[in-house]
């Protein structure tokens, strides 16, 4: 597959570079600055779990394709993320890449550990080059680079950047086109190179790089492994490549790697079964698999005889090297690392203390959202009763004012009242990525991740459900385990999602006072709070349930967990991604509650019998289309305390649980039509039985309506991609029957027990 772009009217093929790292380094930011894309950025390890691609534009109009691989710690892939990087790095993916330079965003404070996959890149044979991200964290630690050093002992140009204060970016924007050189003609297109070798792969530039930064000599040239160029202390020296010689063949002759990957992979595969198991599982070949396997069990078999630990042997031997090399490049202050980061985490950290705060933290959180959205909401509420009011005014009567007051403007206006809330609670979260909470947060989670049978690698997957279960779900790539995966994926769902937001709010709002308590938090707040706990209670009872009867022999994994420092928030990166998960939430969830809301409006209208204008407005909408639905499940959910109305909405918010808000505005507008749009708050709260005179619905009606909301798996978009993450129909169909199961016996016990209790 050849792409072509143009700058005036030569067309180019495109050239490929790929960023790669270690997770939480910073790459996503550096990604979003290069490109100017909006990809979510976080202040914690597996954010990237896809490789995203955007266009960076050099000074000239020239173009290069970037790619944004999955964080990763080495070569040898522990997990699908992992696999999906190694893949496109060695040329098994399956696409037509012209991969011309592989940009290594580094932790300028961790460099240790980030110079172990860089050496491995390196071996590779494709030019690297490294963007040494967070320079500012690294100084304020106490830790002091010699760049100009690092770079001539690797031999790969270096640019000190600063991602999020856009720091360096232009200098490494510029040293990536002097390093790969114009664009190829595109075949055919007639243009005569004149001798310029500028955009040799095979060699790169030697000098235009050094004016992007005074640690930027010449690339390096394919084919000069690391341990050549940093030859110090080489365990084995010829001995060890000699044992290796064998598989060495084995890839020359099955891959298209070249040389020294070669021998690199041949140690690779020897040292670790995770790497040779992922080489066996790529071949198609059933005697392939197993020569490969041979080979290696004689090169272990030989490599015993010489008393050489093969087990972890790659590890020995890089560090073996960069240990040497990090002492001659890098100076520690050590009184400076014993820093604030360090104090901060003896607290949030703690056993006991950790969790207390982690709480009150939120709680603070969903107290803010309630108080602070309040005047917004209000505004948002008037704004759109005036417009109903402006069109029904403007318009003469008929289908389409109806269909706009009643339908349209009722539907979606009643979900972007609660616009608010959903901003300040992408907010929030945005702010405790990016100042390294949330990785405390994860921390302390892994302690219950145990206690569920699973490991802390779902601690992630399930913290992203809380935006949404889509990215949280495709985030649980990053767990290698298969069983541990699927039952992380089978619980996220669990986990309450800004879809189900505005529900919360709506009856919280509606049946709950705005009563202090403690003096700090309100009813309200607490109330949004625990169903948040709530989702996390029942997540954890379900993962036990799913380990214990369905995946008894499932083997546990070990769990090491980076803590990043903290970091001063980038308002500018938490405000992009706040109001970018506003677009994402106005524009894709904003089509479908309008859609949604249309065909509802003409289901309540229709049919129309013959004495139509006789009738009541509640005998009007009875005798509906979806009236009829609604009583025809009612006795289905009548024990749950829900009446027909509700039961429309449990239906239409399959679709999307937010849905349901906009569904009820529908039916009482269209019930109680005038000028006005109808406040849908207000009219929960009133709705009383013709026949009895008693109030429709309680504070307990709205406690069981939330339990079904924050149990059942009201949302399509999630069962697709259930689906796709597990290759069949089996999961999500175990998820929305179990699910929905647990949603309407939670509400059965709550109402009917409230009842009991006499909170009728």
């Amino acid at each position: 597959m050849t792409e072509t772009t143009g700058t005036s009217d030569t067309r180019r093929s495109v050239i490929d570079v790929l960023l790669v790292g270690n997770p939480n380094t910073g790459k996503t930011s550096v990604f979003n600055s290069l490109t100017g894309l909006r990809q979510k950025t976080g202040n914690y390890p597996g954010v990237t779990v896809e490789k995203k691609s955007g266009i960076v534009t050099g000074p000239d109009g020239a173009t290069l394709r970037l790619h944004d691989m999955p964080g990763m710690y080495s070569l040898t892939p522990k997990s699908l993320d992992d696999s999906i990087a190694r893949e496109v790095l060695i040329g098994e993916a399956d696409e037509d890449l012209d991969i011309r330079l592989i940009v290594v965003v580094a932790d300028a404070s961790n460099l240790n550990r980030n110079l172990y996959l860089v050496t491995q890149l390196i071996d590779l044979g494709i030019p690297v080059a490294v963007a040494m991200n967070m320079m500012d964290n690294a100084v304020s630690s106490g830790v002091h680079i010699d760049l100009d050093a690092l770079s001539e002992q690797l031999q790969v140009p270096i640019v000190p950047v600063v991602a999020s204060r856009q720091r360096g970016i232009d200098e490494l924007r510029k040293m990536m086109f002097d390093l790969v050189g114009p664009a190829p003609p595109a075949p055919g297109s007639g243009c005569d190179a004149e001798g310029d070798s500028t955009g040799d792969a095979e060699t790169g530039p030697t000098g235009s790089a050094g004016s992007a930064s005074p640690a930027s000599p010449a690339p390096l040239s394919p084919g000069v492994s690391f341990a050549e160029r940093f030859p110090r202390r080489r365990l084995l020296g010829g001995l060890l490549d000699e044992a290796l010689a064998p598989a060495a063949a084995w890839f020359g002759e099955h891959t298209n790697l070249n040389e020294v990957a070669q021998t690199s992979e041949a140690l690779r595969v020897t040292s670790s079964d995770q790497a040779l198991q992922t080489w066996m599982e790529g071949r198609q070949d059933p005697s392939c698999k197993e020569d490969l396997k041979r080979i290696v069990e004689q090169t272990r078999g030989r490599l015993d005889e010489m008393q050489v630990p093969w087990r972890m042997l790659e590890t020995i031997l890089r560090y073996d090297q960069i240990d040497d090399l990090y002492s001659r490049v890098v100076r520690e202050d050590r009184d400076v690392q014993d820093s604030l980061s360090v104090r901060l985490d003896r607290a949030f950290t703690h056993r006991v203390a950790g969790p207390v705060i982690v709480l009150a933290v939120f709680a603070l959180v969903f107290q803010s959202i309630f108080s602070w959205a309040e005047a917004p909401m209000t505004l948002i509420e008037d704004g759109i009763a005036a417009l109903g009011a402006f069109v029904y005014q403007f318009l003469p009567a008929g289908l389409l004012r109806d269909l706009l007051v009643d339908g349209v403007i009722a539907g979606v206006g009643a979900v972007l009242v609660f616009l608010p809330q959903i901003l300040f609670l992408f907010f929030f979260l945005a702010l405790l990525e990016d100042t390294g909470y949330m990785a405390r947060v994860a921390f302390i989670m892994d302690r219950f991740m145990k206690s569920m049978g699973l490991s802390g690698h779902s601690v992630m997957p399930l913290l992203s459900s809380f935006a949404c279960a889509i990215p949280g779900i495709m985030a649980t790539r990053t767990i290698k385990n298969w069983k541990d995966r699927l039952i992380t994926i089978m619980i996220a769902p669990l986990m309450s999602c800004s879809a189900r937001l505005p529900v919360y709010i709506l009856l919280i709002g509606a049946f709950f006072p705005s009563m202090t308590i403690l003096g700090v938090f309100t009813l309200q707040g607490l109330m949004l709070f625990s169903m948040y706990i709530f989702g996390i209670v029942v997540a954890i009872g379900a993962a036990l349930v799913f380990k214990r009867f369905f995946m008894k022999d499932a083997v546990p994994t070990s769990f090491v967990m980076e803590l990043p420092p903290y970091r001063r928030p980038s308002l500018k990166w938490v405000l992009l991604q706040m109001f970018e998960r506003a677009r994402v939430f106005v524009t894709e969830a904003g089509q479908i509650i309008l859609a949604i809301s249309v065909v509802l409006w003409f289901l309540a209208s229709y049919p129309q019998p013959d004495d139509y204008d006789s009738m009541t407005s509640r005998s009007r909408i009875q005798q509906s289309y979806a009236g009829q639905l609604g009583q025809l499940i009612e006795p289905a959910i009548e024990p749950l305390g829900f009446d027909w109305k509700v039961g429309i909405g449990l239906i239409t918010s399959f679709v999307a649980r937010e849905v349901l808000v906009s569904t009820m505005a529908t039916i009482y507008n269209v019930e109680e039509a005038d000028e006005t749009s109808v406040d849908l708050r207000s009219s929960l709260r009133n709705e009383v039985d013709p026949e009895t005179g008693e109030q429709v619905y309680t504070p307990l009606v709205a406690v069981a309506l939330m339990v079904f909301f924050a149990l059942a798996c009201q949302c399509m978009a999630t069962v697709a991609i259930v689906k796709r993450e597990t290759n069949g129909w089996r999961w999500p169909i175990v998820m929305v029957l179990y699910m929905t199961t647990l949603a309407y016996v939670g509400s059965f016990v709550v109402y009917q027990g409230g009842r009991i209790l006499g909170f009728g």
